[in-house]
This record gives structure tokens, C-alpha cells and sequence, in this order.
């Protein structure tokens, strides 16, 4: 089982490119780095934002970082580490811009990204970027096309709906072949299930019960051989979301589950802290 480590990527906890260095020093596989371009204030003007899930959205999503700026540091001081997105807001993003952060970062790396990818669920959010809610995962299909349209030609063309460019050149190209493996973030729900199924090469499922999330994955490779597809191929990462700590009976339970990935989260915490945290994961995981 792969070890995967999440940090919320603020302005007030340890920098990217100091904690790459200690995630890959501590044996860890990968770091992810989240995406929240802004977060707006609500119509009456509080400070109490709700989350997906109906619970109130804690302050550090209106501090995340850039993660493309992030990995990219993460990127100069690893060799090893696999570097992800969990996740890239893709609607959020012109095609055109985001094929080539991705092939640079990709560039830099020497091809160690994952890009994980999600629809969004903040309505003022996408609203600002001119993304409606009712559209977002036509448009988040559309947008996986046109990118990887521009990674896998020389003379890239696109028409479709939401996006739409003429023959161009764009390079890098990225490293990993036949591009980096896009992987799709999604709440655990049918819908969910099914985009994955349809157009994931790997699946970042929120995990808060591993015995559901177990049958989940079950289903999804189901629906990925119904619709012809390979499930064998299918990468999937377990995203503890959690702000607690893992147990040594529920990291053994992980493997049970077929994912080949976990995904833990860093407290959002001075760097002192999350070193000890980081130390106390990798003493669970039997890494040390």
C-alpha cells in the first residue's frame, strides 16, 4: 500500500517545498496539494461558509496556495515523490493554460504527476469563473478532452461546446506517455461512481467508512468492465479528510479495500507539528 500525504498548502503552515523534502525523506510515495482559487462571502456577509456535506468550511480553504506553483518547488528539491493534485478545480482553468502547467510541471519533474482532477461543488465559486453548476461535469469532460487533445499532438485542434481553439503549437509535451494519469475526485455517490467509471484513469474517493468505500470501488470497476474498460488499470487512492489520527488496525484494513493508495492529512499547524505528525504516519504505516 502506497502512502500518500495531504496538506492544505497555507500561508501559515510549513512551505510545499521544505515539506516535500520531508515526505520524501520519511519514505512516503506522494504529496497532494489542493485547489481553491477564492472562496466567496456569502450573500449576507458573515464569516460561516457550509461545506459539501453541510458542515461549516473551516478558514484554512480560503488560504490555499497555488498548487502548480507549489509542486513545482516540491518538484526542484525531490527525485522520488510522486506529485498530485487533490484536486485541480479544472473547470476553473482555460484548457490551453492548464495542458501546460501540467506538461511543464511534468517537465520538472522528470514525469512524476498525477493529476487529480474534480468538478467543484462551491456554487459562487465556479459562478466566478463563469462555470454554472448545472454544466460542470459536461464541462469538466470537455476540458479533460481539450487537454489532453493539446498533449497528445503536435498541432492541436478543438471545437466543442464550452471550448473551442484553432491548429496551434504547444510544448512540453509531457514526459509520461501517453500523458500523466488523470484521476477524478468526486464524492462517493452513483453519479460520482459512474464519471469515474466513464473517464477516470484512477479514483480520489473521499474516505470516511472503509467497509462502504470498499463496495464502492467494487462498483466502479464493475462499471468499468460493463463499459468495456480495463478495472485492472484503475488507480485508486483512499483521501482521509479527516483531522484525526490513524490507527494501526484501520492503515491494515486499507489494504482490504483494492486501492493501492492511501491519502493522509497533515494538521494545518506550525512546522514543528507537522513534522511530528508526519513522524507518528510513518511510524503507523510501517515506514519506520
Amino acid at each position: 500500500m502506497n502512502v500518500g500525504i495531504f496538506s492544505f498548502n497555507t500561508e501559515y503552515t510549513i512551505a510545499a517545498h521544505r515539506l516535500a523534502r520531508a515526505v520524501e525523506e520519511r519514505g512516503f510515495e506522494s504529496l497532494w496539494l489542493p485547489e481553491h482559487t477564492h472562496i466567496p462571502v456569502p450573500a449576507d456577509g458573515g464569516n460561516t461558509v457550509m461545506g459539501p456535506t453541510g458542515q461549516e468550511l473551516p478558514v484554512e480553504y480560503r488560504h490555499m496556495s497555488d498548487p502548480f506553483t507549489s509542486l513545482g518547488a516540491a518538484a526542484a528539491v525531490t527525485e522520488r515523490i510522486k506529485l498530485g493534485t487533490c484536486i485541480c478545480l479544472i473547470n476553473q482553468h482555460h484548457p490551453i493554460n492548464l495542458a501546460k502547467h501540467v506538461s511543464t510541471l511534468d517537465r520538472l519533474s522528470k514525469g512524476r504527476v498525477i493529476f487529480g482532477i474534480g468538478a467543484g461543488w462551491n456554487v459562487g465559486e465556479m459562478n466566478h469563473h463563469g462555470v454554472q453548476f448545472d454544466t460542470r461535469w459536461r464541462e469538466l469532460r470537455e476540458r479533460v478532452q481539450a487537454v489532453k487533445t493539446i498533449w497528445l499532438n503536435e498541432r492541436a485542434e478543438f471545437a466543442g461546446e464550452f471550448v473551442r481553439f484553432e491548429k496551434m503549437w504547444q510544448f512540453p509535451k509531457p514526459v509520461q506517455q501517453p500523458h500523466p494519469p488523470v484521476v477524478l475526485g468526486t464524492l462517493d455517490t452513483p453519479y460520482g461512481r459512474n464519471q469515474v467509471a466513464m473517464h477516470g484513469d484512477g479514483w480520489l474517493p473521499l474516505t470516511f467508512d472503509l467497509s462502504r468505500t470498499k463496495k464502492s470501488i467494487a462498483d466502479v470497476r464493475m462499471r468499468m468492465r460493463d463499459l468495456g474498460r480495463d478495472d485492472t488499470k484503475l488507480d485508486v487512492s483512499l483521501f482521509f479528510l479527516e483531522d484525526r489520527p490513524l490507527a494501526q488496525s484501520e492503515f491494515a484494513a486499507t489494504t482490504e479495500t483494492g486501492a493501492g493508495r492511501i491519502i493522509l492529512r497533515l494538521p494545518v499547524a506550525e512546522e514543528p507539528l507537522v513534522l511530528r505528525a508526519l513522524d507518528e504516519f510513518a511510524r503507523v504505516c510501517g515506514l519506520v
